[in-house]
């Protein structure tokens, strides 16, 4: 009788450690399912911040490169209008009237303005410096050196007028040495000269013709 008992005690026991393993055992797995299903998530949404992220990237080089093109085009059209309206022709010698006349505006100050009118039938381009010899009574001629001072832009329409001048300081010892008779005047961006007579009544020369300077042209409006 006392075998029966210990092995019906003993049975009982062990069924129920069987039992406490069993339940055990379902926690463990409940526990590991869901930290798998926490750590699938994380991923899946840090995989989904960084997939935003790379669009907004992509969408931002997109806005930049088409506001670059735009410029590049605003520019690109503005310089073409430039280089049309720079097409505009140099006054040829032949399609001006030039002429001189004494300017001084006062007794110390010599000056001869040269008048270039454009008879032509198209508008052209007066702009820079004109090129100047004067040429003396014993017949040699001196080149005309340049002042100091920025060419303006001189467009010239038919019947428009562009004006650039001589200037020099006027001898009043009466001893000057330069007799000139003559001015001979090759417009600007041109190789055809026109000989004008030096105007009657103008200041004597105050040195030599290489203390004379030219100045650019500039419209006589």
């Amino acid at each position: 009788m006392k075998y029966t008992r210990i092995s019906a005690l003993t049975a009982i026991g062990v069924a129920a450690t069987l039992s406490l393993t069993a339940c055990g055992g379902d926690d463990s797995g409940t526990d590991s399912s869901a930290k798998g299903s926490a750590a699938s998530s994380s991923t899946s949404g840090s995989s989904s911040s960084g997939s935003g992220s790379k669009t907004e990237g992509g969408s931002e080089a997109g806005d930049t490169k088409a506001g670059s093109g735009a410029d590049s085009k605003a520019e690109a059209g503005t310089n073409g209008t430039t280089n049309t309206g720079a097409k505009v022709t140099f006054c040829k010698t032949a399609d001006l009237a030039i002429d001189a006349r004494d300017a001084a505006p006062d007794a110390n100050t010599g000056r001869i303005d040269i008048t270039m009118i454009n008879r032509g039938s198209a508008t052209c381009s007066a702009t820079g410096f004109a090129g100047v010899d004067i040429k003396d009574e014993d017949h040699t001629s001196s080149p005309i050196e340049r002042g100091q001072a920025q060419p303006r832009v001189t467009t010239l329409k038919p019947g428009d007028a562009a004006v650039f001048n001589l200037a020099y300081d006027i001898d009043t010892s009466g001893d000057s040495l330069a007799s000139p008779t003559n001015i001979l005047v090759t417009p600007p961006n041109e190789t055809h000269s026109v000989s004008l007579r030096w105007p009657a009544g103008a200041g004597q020369i105050k040195g030599a013709y290489t203390d004379v300077q030219v100045y650019p042209t500039h419209t006589a409006k």
